[in-house]
């Protein structure tokens, strides 16, 4: 797979973590590397940019859904939203915020960004999106775009989530305190141990905005 966006992550932005409306663990800071944020792409994405053409070539079953009857692959989606998703860093976090104007919530931040880049309306809260009819998706088969679920307070229960990004990494709308839409490694131990599961929701994606 390319790995697109694993330069873009900043490993100092590993702080005070939060779920959506729960109070993460303080990590070790780590060494900064310089950040090179690109500017959202205006033309239609390649489908190669996320996954990479061997990766296309390869694609076995797993990878591609259909929707009445007519298949499609998922990486042209994906890569539509991580590259909007990536030009939200830094976007104030608000508890019931789905703007860019009011702010996100972790799943305000994911619903917006299917509905504007995929087409795809997604429950309002977590405890319904992790609900919604989509494929199941094991840890070690994740691909871009696949959403992420956390269990952040401690009750067994789905608190947050994410989208993924690749190379282990996943954006996520984390917290007021923590600078609201940022990246994160899903390999730290706070996030590592608090996942639940991961489903493709775009294979929900209608099917006309999927072959564009």
């Amino acid at each position: 797979m390319l790995k697109r966006f694993a330069p873009l992550v900043p490993l100092a932005l590993v702080t005070l973590l939060f779920g959506c409306a729960a109070q993460g663990p303080v990590s070790q800071p780590q060494a900064p590397e310089p950040v090179a944020i690109q500017s959202p792409v205006k033309a239609k994405p390649s489908a190669s940019s996320v996954f990479g053409e061997e990766d296309l070539l390869n694609e076995d079953e797993s990878d591609v859904f259909s929707s009445n009857s007519k298949p499609y692959a998922l990486p042209v989606l994906a890569d539509s939203i991580l590259e909007r998703g990536m030009s939200l860093i830094g976007t104030r976090y608000r508890f019931g915020g789905t703007s860019e104007q009011s702010g996100f919530d972790c799943s305000g931040f994911i619903g917006y960004l299917f509905r504007e880049e995929a087409g795809v309306k997604l429950p309002r809260s977590t405890r319904e999106m992790i609900k919604v009819d989509a494929p199941l998706v094991a840890r070690n088969k994740l691909k871009p775009g696949d959403l992420l679920f956390f269990s952040t307070n401690g009750r067994g229960r789905v608190s947050h989530a994410g989208i993924y990004l690749g190379d282990n990494q996943f954006i996520h709308s984390s917290s007021r305190r923590s600078g609201g839409v940022r990246i994160d490694n899903l390999g730290d131990r706070y996030w590592s141990k608090t996942f639940i599961e991961a489903k493709r929701a775009l294979a929900m994606a209608p099917t006309n905005l999927a072959r564009n």
